[in-house]
C-alpha cells in the first residue's frame, strides 16, 4: 500500500497544481481573455477590471500551472495559453459549471437572457447558416482579438465602433453576431444596437476556440482575411 503512495501523492499533487490555478475567478476570466489571443499584462488588467499588480500575480500562477507562456514583441511582453488543450480546460469548466450549477444560468439570465429573449444561435446552427452563405456573420470583439483569430469570413466591427458603422453591415442579410462565447455581453450590446436600426440580428453563443474547436475554418490577420 505504501509503495502506491509513493508514486500517487507526487501523481495527485501535479493534478493539483491545475486545479490551484484555476481556483481563482479572476485567473479563469484572465485565461478566457487569452483564448481571444496574446495579451499584454496592462491590456489583461484593463479588460478584467483588475490592478495591474494583481494580474501580474494571477499570471505568475498560471505560468506555474503551465497553462500560459509569455512571447516577447518588441519592448512588449504578451501572454498566451500554452496551447490548445487549455482552451479545452476552459470549455470543459465552464460546460461542467453550466450542467451542474444552477447559478450558472440565474446569473447569466440576470445580465444576458432579459436583454435577449431571442434563443442564442447555436454552433451546430451557425455552422448551416454559414455554410449556405444567408447571413452576415459579425465579430464584435476589439480588433486585436479578431486578428488574432476570427471565423473565416467574418466581418469585423467592435462594438464601440458599430453605431457609426452601420452602413457597412449589409440589411438584406440576417446578422449573426459573436464574441467571446456563451457569457460575452459584446454581442449582446451588438445586437440590441442592430435591432432598434432595423437590422434582423441574433446572438452567437460561439467563441473562436468552440468554432475550432469544432473543426470550423479559423483565419488570423497575417492570413489576410
Amino acid at each position: 500500500m505504501s509503495d502506491h503512495r509513493e508514486w500517487k501523492d507526487p501523481l495527485y499533487a501535479q493534478f493539483a497544481r491545475v486545479g490551484h490555478a484555476v481556483a481563482s475567478p479572476r485567473r479563469i476570466e484572465i485565461l478566457d481573455l487569452l483564448s481571444q489571443g496574446p495579451k499584454t499584462v496592462e491590456l489583461l488588467a484593463e479588460q478584467s477590471a483588475t490592478a495591474i499588480k494583481n494580474t501580474s500575480a494571477h499570471l505568475r500562477v498560471l505560468r506555474q500551472a503551465r497553462l500560459v507562456e509569455t512571447q516577447r514583441d518588441g519592448t512588449y511582453v504578451r501572454y498566451r495559453l500554452a496551447d490548445e488543450s487549455v482552451s479545452g480546460l476552459l470549455r470543459s469548466l465552464q460546460t461542467l459549471a453550466r450542467h451542474r450549477l444552477a447559478e450558472v444560468e440565474q446569473v447569466a439570465s440576470l445580465y444576458l437572457t432579459q436583454r435577449d429573449e431571442l434563443e442564442p444561435v447555436t454552433l451546430a446552427a451557425l455552422r448551416r447558416l454559414v455554410r449556405s452563405g444567408t447571413v452576415t456573420v459579425l465579430d464584435v470583439r476589439p480588433k486585436a482579438e479578431f486578428e488574432a483569430g476570427h471565423i473565416l469570413g467574418a466581418r469585423s466591427i467592435p462594438v464601440a465602433d458599430l453605431r457609426r458603422r452601420l452602413s457597412d453591415v449589409p440589411r438584406r442579410r440576417e446578422v449573426i453576431a459573436y464574441c467571446r462565447g456563451p457569457y460575452c455581453v459584446y454581442s449582446v450590446e451588438a445586437v440590441e444596437l442592430l435591432r432598434k436600426s432595423g437590422y434582423r440580428a441574433r446572438r452567437a453563443e460561439v467563441s473562436v476556440s468552440d468554432w475550432r474547436a469544432a473543426g470550423g475554418a479559423v483565419a488570423t490577420a497575417d492570413a489576410g482575411a
